[in-house]
């Protein structure tokens, strides 16, 4: 189920593979990976119920240049609601579904043995 991507390095390959695994084991059903188009691209389209939930995936090492959560800024998120926008009158869902976005963070965990911390913030913000 998880296959090779336009992701450029491998630990974000690994990042987004691991948020997809989370989410299904949650439920959520998969719509699209890496859909791009001229405005940006979005990690995950997932569907929850009756609901179009568009995921960021970042990972971070650590925070010496902030937080994963952190690097989804103001301008990040307007290129995400542009491209979800998109994504939405491409596939005539516009009317259909309520939508939100969410952001999957990914850190090493402490010990470095126990993998991966995944955390998962519902409604990260609005469009």
């Amino acid at each position: 189920m998880f296959w090779t991507s336009k992701i450029r390095n491998k630990k974000g390959y690994d990042a987004e593979n691991q948020a997809l695994a989370h989410l299904l084991s949650e439920g959520l059903k998969l719509r699209e990976r890496n859909y791009a188009c001229k405005l940006g691209e979005l990690d995950l389209v997932m569907q929850e119920q009756e609901t179009i939930v568009f995921v960021e995936v970042r990972y971070r090492n650590g925070e010496k240049f902030g937080s994963a959560a952190e690097s989804v800024h103001h301008q990040k998120q307007k290129r995400l609601c542009n491209t979800a926008q998109h994504y939405l009158q491409t596939f005539k869902l516009t009317d259909r579904f309520p939508c939100r976005f969410d952001t999957i963070t990914i850190q090493p965990a402490s010990p470095p043995d126990k993998g991966n911390k995944v955390s998962w913030i519902k409604n990260a913000f609005g469009a």
